[in-house]
């Protein structure tokens, strides 16, 4: 393997801010190998053409939003994670088609075991999408306590829910707003888009305490401000780089075989991000 050029990719819609290029390559470059990684702008329209039009050079895809959940649509074998969770971010070539994974529920506990994080015993959870999903069965593989999802409607937090319940998690729809919960919660993950939840920031931060943790997975732009009034409280925040590597490291290691340090990626994300806030 390591004597062939591969083909891999990340794939999502919007995609052109993606960090998973620069992370890839620098694994490529640590391990020797003479690979190529590249971003297309993919929807969930085009997703299965694009896929049809790959040849057997590629060896597998990073997928990004909205293709978590279409992932399965082309996918010949799917893991039991990716299957229990309804998400899918990584396709694998295998010999009879794509190997559907998902990196993100190892990607979201490595990335609190790194901060030495503790199984929290209630947790607010904002945003009922693919991501939300992939938080809940974490928590269900953390041993954590209860639940509150936050969605605007239950309907919207329903499929997030049904993978708590898969896990064995207890869960329950909280509603769009700042609950009483959310100040007893040991650790809040944000998992909406971009400025969904700026309105509720200074009233979630003003509950910041050293004990409690903050996990924003958005990384640009940073800090989000949700999370610079949780760290001005004195709270522990961990950040979507923190996520984006940690799943990648997995991602890696499907594709190529080999192992990467966690700092090996870290440090090319950072010094990536630094250039882009400079320019």
């Amino acid at each position: 393997m390591p004597g062939r050029r591969r083909e891999c990719a990340v794939l999502g819609a919007p995609v052109v801010h993606s960090l998973s290029p620069v992370i890839h390559r620098a694994a490529y470059r640590h391990l020797g190998l003479d690979w190529r990684y590249s971003a297309h702008e993919v929807d969930e329209e085009t997703f299965a053409d694009f896929i049809a039009g790959l040849d057997e050079d590629w060896r597998g895809l990073s997928l990004t939003m909205p293709l978590k959940r279409v992932a399965f649509q082309v996918a010949t074998q799917t893991s039991d994670l990716a299957r229990r969770v309804g998400a899918a971010n990584t396709l694998i070539r295998s010999d009879d088609g794509w190997f559907a994974e998902n990196t993100d529920v190892p990607g979201f506990i490595a990335a609190l075991r790194e901060r030495g994080v503790p199984a929290p015993e209630t947790v607010c959870v904002w945003g009922g999408g693919a991501t939300a999903a992939s938080v809940l069965a974490a928590m269900g593989l953390f041993d954590a306590g209860s639940t509150h999802v936050h969605a605007r409607s239950a309907e919207r937090a329903q499929a997030a829910l049904d993978v708590a319940e898969a896990f064995g998690h207890s869960a329950r729809h909280a509603g769009w707003d700042v609950t009483e919960h959310c100040h007893e919660a040991q650790l809040i993950v944000n998992t909406a888009p971009g400025g969904a939840v700026d309105a509720y920031a200074s009233t979630l931060a003003g509950a910041a305490a050293p004990a409690r943790v903050l996990f924003d997975v958005i990384y640009d732009p940073w800090p989000t401000p949700l999370a610079a009034g949780w760290s001005a409280g004195g709270g522990v925040v961990v950040n979507g780089l923190d996520l984006l590597v940690h799943q990648a490291l997995e991602q890696i290691t499907l594709m190529t075989g080999s192992e990467v340090p966690v700092k090996v990626l870290r440090d090319s994300a950072e010094q990536a991000l630094a250039t882009r806030t400079a320019t």
